[in-house]
């Protein structure tokens, strides 16, 4: 499937003349894939964690944002696939607009596929197929492996993602209270915010 093709959903919710979020265009693969997680306060504070997979990144709404814990279990919502372009995007979409809110890139990196089937390693998109992938994260926050396990299809696609236990694990350490601030700008969702507002009265 096309890029154009995945990235349906996601154009037709957004309007482009006014959200600032990239529009995605034809993008090739290039090096090792891609990770990101953006802190996105809309109607409620979540955290969306993006894998690169082929031309587009696949995505889960993370309302706790993930944990450095082995014995923390969170719930992520599969959501729509999104741009490469996306990986970088950092701003404010407007009121009236899908997703409207603050964002930041609040970790990114590099990642290795680690996804295994009966034992025998499989491509992620065959993982995502059996509802089951295994990565391995090299960001600046979240290191090491993390699993992603299909939890239960209905209303929502529901997964469940979880810190493989490995010399990166750390218990009982909250990484979305202890480490608030953008890997990219090192700014807070109000320091976005309050720089959005200074730009629309300046335009004003």
């Amino acid at each position: 499937m096309s890029a154009t093709s995945r990235l349906r959903a996601y154009r037709e919710k957004r309007d482009f003349s006014r959200t600032p979020e990239p529009k995605g265009g034809p993008s090739g693969r290039l090096g090792m894939p891609r990770f990101v997680v953006q802190k996105h306060q809309a109607t409620t504070l979540h955290y969306d964690f993006r894998l690169q997979v082929g031309s587009v990144m696949k995505s889960w709404s993370v309302p706790k944002g993930p944990s450095l814990d082995p014995t923390v279990k969170r719930l992520a919502v599969a959501t729509e696939d999104h741009p490469l372009e996306y990986q970088t995007f950092e701003g404010v979409i407007p009121e009236g607009e899908y997703g409207a809110g603050t964002v930041i890139v609040w970790d990114a990196g590099t990642f290795q596929d680690i996804t295994e089937h009966d034992g025998r390693p499989v491509p992620l998109e065959q993982g995502l197929r059996h509802g089951h992938v295994a990565v391995w994260l090299k960001g600046k926050k979240l290191k090491g492996g993390f699993a992603l396990t299909r939890w239960r299809r209905g209303k929502q696609d529901a997964w469940l993602l979880v810190k493989m236990q490995d010399a990166e694990s750390v218990p009982g350490r909250d990484l979305a209270r202890t480490e608030p601030r953008s890997v990219r700008t090192d700014r807070t969702l109000e320091d976005v915010a309050r720089l959005a507002r200074r730009a629309a009265r300046q335009r004003q």
